[in-house]
């Protein structure tokens, strides 16, 4: 606290003497605030002195409260817990009653179960042995119902009496049924119309049964109906890939027959289903022991017509049953041929029939694979046809030797010159031809034999590949001839340069029909195969054949100018007495290029149109150069006859872009750093 100075204080309340009047009346107040405050003060100590005492007697009333609480409490607790002693003595005596009631319930309803158990097996037992299989169906659902109610009693000896009992009766029904359906295909059903009605109420049996019972049960009438083909197609008369047809043939029949029949099962039973899966596992086994057995390789129209009635057979019966894959329209691909027939009539009939798409099977099937249900995931497109890829092979080889002979034939047959496309006319035809084999092979199989058939067009345009460049003028002269390894000059006339420009043309088409092929190829080919389709290294063919078509090109036309490089160099340029107009050699220079250039620009595409201008540029510029060092005893009215020459030269190739329709900088550039 702030110490108070009392003199400073004095000073300011009574700062002058004239001040000083007021002292007795301050001094009056400051006695009564006094007293005042005294007052206060005393009246706050008896009150403090009242509050200490009222506070202990307030304490001791607290305590007293408390103890008298807690003493409720335990009385409280007490009577609880004789509460609880007494109601868990209550509920003891109830539970025991409540398990009681739920013992006596539980075993009057078990005896009553029993008993309706032993009334429904010896009923059933009786229906089992009267053949009575309508009312033995229902009977068969009721008593499984009331044995699985004694799933919990296995260790009874009844229950285990009655349930051998019912195990015995299901054995009975069984081999009632199974007999019964022995009789069925065998002409008894027609003699018999109540046979039918009979097999039909079997069925219900069958349904009542385990599954495995019908699983059993259509597996032995699929066999047995198999039986019969077996035996037929298993002979020595009927067991060759020529009768394939009369497979599918036999079956459609055989179904179609016994329609009526076989009314008699559920539709849920998809019989017919079932029977077709065995049919087709069964004939694709036999065929493949024909065709492994082969002494010999099939007859090719043979073996396609066999593999195309046979997806022909399974696209059937994938519509018929809504396999997986796409539905596909089917027509005839090859017509019956004569075994006299040539195989070039073959080729002839391949090509004209097998014009329309067939249905590709999609690779094998796993053979141990059954979908009991329609369109729940059994494939039907392959189940047969795959076992035919193996031996594909003897196509593929009759497919190469039809487009080798088309080839040789084209090639022999071609003019050499353009047509509105500016390629050769048998290119057009070779990719056609290459085009209807892809869709006959992948109509076909998209697996291998696809592959193979790819192969086999790699080698025919590698083959196509050499007959054009074969065709190109050998022999040359100059740089590019020495770097290339051409020996002897190389004359070419103006048709000659026409025929270089469309086998250029022809060897671009081809690069690019070749991608083209592979990506066509490649979508439908099998995906595991579709890495292996490449055309790269014919692609890499045919470029080698442009770059060699266009250097002799080059070659050709440089050849052309050695006559007036020899003119050049008889001129007398040291005894020249006056400068003249341009020199003759220069004037048929320029004739030369006039003839050529406007042509082959019109001939070639820009980008090889460019590159012949290059490759001639870098091989007469050079040797334009060399051919003034050949040039003796010039004199100073010489030198000006060349230097007018050369100028005039120069306007000539300047000139040339126009001629071509080509920007021609670097011929300018190369010629003109060696003058």
């Amino acid at each position: 606290m702030e110490k108070v100075n009392t003199l400073d204080y004095i000073n300011q309340m009574f700062p002058t003497e004239a001040s000083l009047s007021g002292v007795e009346p301050l001094m009056q107040k400051v006695h009564n605030e006094i007293r005042v405050v005294d007052a206060e003060i005393l009246t706050a100590v008896r009150q403090q002195s009242n509050s200490g005492s009222k506070a202990k007697e307030d304490l001791a009333a607290a305590t007293s409260a408390v103890k008298e609480l807690m003493y409720k409490v335990r009385e409280i607790k007490s009577k609880a817990e004789q509460s609880e002693t007494m109601v868990q003595e209550i509920c003891r005596d109830i539970k025991k009653l409540d398990f009681a009631k739920k013992h006596i319930t539980t075993t009057i309803t078990a005896l009553h179960r029993l008993t309706m158990l032993v009334s429904a097996i010896e009923q059933l037992q009786v229906m089992a042995s009267k053949r009575q299989y309508k009312e033995a169906s229902a009977q068969l659902e009721a008593v499984s119902q009331l044995c699985s109610h004694f799933d919990g009693y296995r260790d009874n000896p009844k229950i285990t009496e009655l349930r051998d009992k019912f195990k015995n009766i299901k054995q009975i029904l069984k081999s009632h049924v199974f007999s019964d359906f022995s009789s069925l295909g065998t002409g008894k059903e027609s003699e018999d119309s109540s046979l039918l009605q009979q097999l039909s109420d079997a069925c219900l049996v069958v349904d009542a049964l385990e599954p495995s019972v019908k699983e059993e049960l259509v597996k032995n009438f699929c066999d047995r109906e198999l039986i019969s083909y077996q035996q037929i197609f298993e002979g020595a008369e009927l067991a060759k890939l020529d009768k394939t047809e009369r497979r599918y043939a036999w079956i459609k029949r055989r179904l179609r027959t016994n329609e009526e029949i076989w009314k008699i099962f559920p539709t849920s039973w998809h019989v017919d289903y079932l029977l077709c899966i065995q049919f087709c596992k069964l004939t694709r086994t036999q065929l493949e022991d024909i065709l492994e057995n082969l002494k010999e390789k099939p007859d090719v129209a043979t073996l396609l017509t066999a593999l195309q009635r046979t997806i022909e057979f399974e696209e059937e019966l994938a519509e018929k049953f809504g396999g997986s894959g796409s539905s596909r329209n089917i027509t005839d691909a090859f017509e019956e041929t004569d075994k006299s027939e040539s195989n070039d009539q073959i080729v002839l009939d391949i090509r004209k029939k097998y014009e329309k798409k067939l249905a590709a099977h999609q690779g094998n099937q796993d053979d141990d694979k059954d979908v009991a249900v329609p369109g729940a995931g059994f494939n039907f497109r392959g189940i047969i046809s795959s076992c035919f890829e193996p031996h594909l092979m003897v196509y593929v080889e009759f497919e190469e030797k039809t487009l080798m002979d088309n080839l040789e034939k084209l090639i022999q047959e071609e003019t050499w010159e353009g047509n509105d496309t500016k390629v050769l006319n048998s290119i057009i035809q070779v990719f056609m031809i290459i085009k209807r084999s892809l869709k006959r092979c992948s109509a076909l199989t998209k697996s291998q034999t696809l592959l193979n058939l790819f192969k086999v067009f790699q080698r025919v345009l590698r083959a196509y590949a050499t007959k054009i460049y074969m065709k190109l003028p050998k022999g040359g002269t100059g740089i590019v001839a020495a770097a290339t390894g051409m020996d002897g000059q190389i004359k070419t006339s103006d048709k000659d340069e026409r025929m270089i420009c469309y086998i250029v043309n022809t060897a671009e088409y081809c690069h690019d029909m070749a991608e083209e092929l592979a990506e066509n190829v490649s979508k439908i080919i099998d995906t595991q195969l579709a890495d292996a389709v490449d055309m790269s290294a014919v692609q890499d063919e045919f470029s080698a054949v442009i770059t060699k078509a266009l250097v002799t090109l080059v070659n050709g036309l440089e050849t052309k100018f050695d006559i007036e490089m020899a003119a050049m160099t008889r001129v007398p340029w040291g005894t020249l007495e006056s400068v003249g107009d341009q020199s003759e050699y220069v004037n048929s220079i320029k004739m030369i290029l006039n003839g050529s250039i406007p042509v082959l620009g019109s001939l070639l595409s820009p980008v090889y149109f460019q590159f012949f201008l290059d490759k001639l540029a870098s091989s007469l510029g050079p040797r334009f150069y060399l051919n003034i060092f050949k040039c003796k005893q010039i004199s100073e009215t010489g030198a000006q006859q060349m230097l007018l020459d050369t100028q005039a030269v120069k306007t000539i190739l300047l000139d040339i872009p126009s001629l071509g329709k080509q920007v021609l900088h670097r011929l300018f550039y190369y010629i003109f750093c060696y003058i």
